[in-house]
């Protein structure tokens, strides 16, 4: 009996230590929130089809009205809490709120800001270089400029390829600073 009870003090004992060492997140509310809403963005998302040809007007205002109130929505949390690093919503939840903004495209402006509090972000070890990576490379196509690390593509002729890349020679070197694969690699992995 004796045993049992040290056996589950200790137990008990390396739960709370493992617990005080985990990193606390100080809005669960929030993250919870931010990973609801991609769940609702991923899923209108995978409906629909990888040939642009297929793509409805339907499937595209859906889509576009997710957007839209997960842009309203975001706009109004980073005014009250700043950008939504790890520390106040937990890697997961930094992420989703990264995927949020890549998909305000009807609101560059917003991209762009978001873009500046992100760059402070990843110096900080509160949010993901990819992450940073790929708002950067959304922002500049979106305003016609190639992108600095391939990460955005075009369907063309029944395969992705990558929009223009500024200084493609590079693009390998730059990726791996941000813990991106090689641009061969990440386009294998495309859909098809």
């Amino acid at each position: 009996m004796q045993h049992k009870r040290i056996a589950l003090a200790l137990s008990l004992l390396s739960t709370v230590s493992s617990l005080a060492h985990a990193p606390s997140i100080r809005h669960p509310a929030l993250r919870q929130e931010l990973l609801e809403r991609v769940e609702e963005d991923q899923k209108a998302r995978a409906a629909i089809p990888n040939d642009p040809a297929k793509i409805t007007l339907a499937l595209v205002t859906s889509v576009q009205s997710i957007d839209k109130a997960n842009t309203a929505w975001l706009k109004q949390m980073i005014q009250k809490y700043g950008w939504p690093g790890k520390s106040l919503v937990g890697e997961d939840g930094a992420h989703a709120a990264w995927l949020l903004v890549q998909h305000a495209d009807l609101d560059r402006n917003f991209q762009k800001q978001c873009l500046k509090l992100m760059e402070k972000a990843v110096q900080a070890g509160e949010a993901s270089g990819a992450d940073y990576a790929y708002l950067t490379d959304r922002v500049r196509t979106g305003e016609g400029q190639p992108q600095v690390y391939g990460s955005q593509l075009k369907f063309v002729n029944g395969k992705y390829v990558p929009l223009p890349i500024e200084d493609e020679a590079n693009v390998d070197k730059r990726r791996a600073a941000v813990g991106l694969p090689s641009l061969a690699e990440y386009l294998k992995a495309a859909p098809r």
